[in-house]
């Protein structure tokens, strides 16, 4: 016979609509709740005039400027979660001391450099949140994201020669790793674990 064969016990079924439609809802909660989170640490403060105004910008984005399917694959990790919370608050306020000394110091012309960082985990939502939490920081800004290769071009402020660079690239690689560890998949976490940071230094 030349007809088409019935599907086996094996065979792939349809999806389920309702599910993917909630899974659907899943990724914009997900990401509405990092756009009222950016809003918020944009302005400074977090008050509830910035999260209902967070609430509402973020909504506006996703209704008229629909961003690319971003799925969540991991798990919220509540301990890392907190680590990576505790250290960014210290690099911010170091950071921002460090800027504050060279604007109050006579004469001194800081020098900037451009780098490249090649993260080790590549996917979109990653991506995101280490541009996002390395340009947080005063003196270092992303000036583009190569989605390809996963690659972070960064400006970095007051920098003296190679090692400064080195630091540089580290202390972002460090970012994507605190990132990963608090809310990143089994999978994402062993790729960290065999990914030296050579490999991931440079474009």
């Amino acid at each position: 016979m030349t007809g088409s064969p019935e599907p086996g016990p094996d065979a792939p079924r349809p999806a389920v609509v309702g599910r993917g439609r909630l899974g659907r809802w899943r990724d914009q909660a997900v990401a509405l709740g990092w756009l009222v989170v950016v809003w918020n640490l944009l302005w400074g403060d977090i008050n509830w005039a910035n999260l209902i105004g967070g609430l509402l910008v973020g909504a506006v984005v996703l209704v008229f400027y629909p961003l690319p399917a971003v799925s969540f694959g991991g798990r919220l990790r509540p301990r890392a979660l907190l680590v990576f919370a505790g250290r960014f608050a210290v690099e911010l306020v170091s950071a921002s001391l460090h800027i504050a000394r060279i604007a109050v110091q006579p004469g001194y012309r800081p020098r900037g450099a451009i780098i490249a960082v090649r993260l080790r985990v590549t996917t979109d939502l990653n991506l995101a949140l280490t541009a996002e939490v390395v340009s947080l920081v005063p003196g270092t800004l992303i000036l583009e994201v190569d989605r390809d290769s996963g690659t972070l071009y960064l400006h970095v402020l007051d920098t003296h020669g190679p090692a400064d660079l080195d630091v540089a690239r580290e202390r972002a690689l460090t970012v994507e790793r605190r990132i990963v560890r608090a809310v990143g998949s089994g999978a994402e976490l062993r790729r960290l674990d065999v990914t030296s940071p050579e490999k991931g230094t440079r474009p």
